[in-house]
């Protein structure tokens, strides 16, 4: 049975395990091998893995992989990614091949502004907050020199700060609203430090505001954070060539394929039980590259999200059309990223990945990101309005299927072979692997 426990934190690691496995196991001594098999070697490199979280017990390992021929901009790259879904990198893979016979991915940063909050409650006449909102603004910015001073030497820094009225909301709601500019950092930390006194100077600066009656002074500070919706740090890709030019498979004309994949885009941009589907496999391609470069995929797809259903409905976050003959497919996506601090200073496998793309500012970490999510996209669309999804992504998911039964080479090589020219499903691959373990 189950057993609360106090200190846990305070304990070794080797106790912790301890506690772990005869809590929770029956098989006490395979738990703890399943544990350790995957420590590193490497002390040094075993402990820095220990300090990225608490309460750290083991590695939790995903497959690295790589997708080449990425032509972007006219500079070529070799993209990590790190997912344990099959089919995502030999997905992203192809596109990339297809496009880059045909001018590879054109991409523009559009904007890069980051914004973070400080949330208050105050029950008195507006008008009065206001011009305590004027003569305050500047000793909030002043308040935070010694924090944005290195940002600023860098280009960076505070951008403005806005009183915003949501009374309409909850009763007596004021945010300050504050846009940032944080260049290659994903910025959180800073922009956290920053709220956190502007919060402080507000507060205390309203103690003795002259303007406020007694009541009035007293500002009640909710909280003060960055969003991670950040609609305006923003950037798009985009590929496009001659309809004729599409053209590949021949069961289908480049006219015929440039139509369906338009209307396939179509429906994801006004059905949301298809757009949420379709979105995710834009995703599959970002959070794979956001992942490998050590950057916070919950946070890009929460503000992604959030920006599908900007207009009051979930749609798709690409979009497709043909004019004068020539096919265009493209996606605006946020994307706040980062190239320095976090764990991209840290972690031995992001900084080699951020070596594979060139050591990239964070404006072209943004951009290759965006490429992979629509790569990603085209991929999975150009499966879907021709042969289908599952005939690659079964083929792909051949192996796990194979592992898990702990084919040996041999059984695998047969039964790759074997399932070119059969369909895979499940039961499929049991009866085979059973027929052929058994002679038959």
């Amino acid at each position: 049975m189950s057993k609360t426990i106090s200190g846990f934190s305070k304990l070794s690691k080797s106790k912790k395990i301890d506690w772990i496995v005869n809590t929770y196991f029956s098989n006490t001594e395979e738990a703890k091998r399943v544990l350790k098999q995957y420590w590193s070697s490497n002390e040094k490199l075993q402990q820095l893995h220990d300090e990225f979280i608490e309460n750290t017990i083991t590695n939790f390992y995903l497959p690295l992989g790589v997708a080449p021929n990425f032509l972007i901009n006219n500079t070529l790259y070799t993209i990590p990614m790190a997912i344990e879904e099959s089919s995502v990198v030999a997905a992203a893979s192809k596109a990339a091949k297809f496009w880059l016979d045909r001018g590879g991915f054109k991409t523009t940063i559009i904007s890069t502004t980051k914004i973070g909050q400080v949330h208050f409650m105050y029950h008195g006449n507006f008008n009065k907050l206001q011009g305590f909102f004027k003569q305050v603004k500047p000793k909030l910015i002043k308040a935070t020199k010694a924090i944005t001073k290195n940002m600023e030497a860098r280009g960076g820094g505070i951008i403005d700060i806005e009183l915003r009225d949501k009374t309409n909301d909850i009763k007596g709601y004021y945010q300050l609203h504050v846009s940032f500019e944080t260049l290659d950092a994903m910025g959180a930390n800073f922009i956290n430090s920053c709220l956190e006194q502007f919060a402080k100077t507000f507060k205390n600066e309203a103690l003795v505001f002259d303007g406020f009656s007694e009541n009035e002074k007293h500002i009640q500070i909710v909280m003060s954070i960055l969003s991670n919706y950040v609609p305006d740090c923003l950037v798009r890709a985009e590929v496009s060539c001659k309809v004729e030019e599409l053209k590949e498979d021949h069961s289908i004309s480049g006219e015929d394929f440039a139509t369906k994949f338009v209307q396939a885009v179509n429906i994801a941009e006004v059905e949301p039980y298809r757009a949420v589907t379709h979105n995710k496999g834009i995703m599959n391609g970002i959070d794979a590259v956001v992942l490998a470069t050590g950057n916070d995929f919950r946070a890009i797809e929460a503000g992604v999200h959030a920006y599908a259903s900007r207009h009051g409905k979930y749609s798709s976050l690409t979009h497709a059309k043909i004019e004068n003959g020539i096919f265009t497919f493209w996606i605006e996506i946020p994307l706040a990223l980062g190239t320095v601090g976090g764990l991209t200073g840290l972690h031995p496998l992001v900084k080699l990945a951020l070596e594979l793309l060139h050591n990239p500012s964070a404006k072209e970490l943004m951009q290759i990101v965006a490429v992979a999510g629509l790569a990603q996209n085209f991929a999975a669309l150009r499966s879907l309005t021709t042969t289908g999804i599952q005939q690659g992504h079964m083929k792909m998911h051949l192996l796990n299927i194979l592992n898990q039964f702990e084919a040996s080479n041999n059984e695998k090589i047969i039964l790759t072979e074997h399932f070119k020219t059969n369909t895979v499903t499940h039961t499929a691959v049991v009866e085979a692997l059973n027929k052929l373990r058994n002679g038959a």
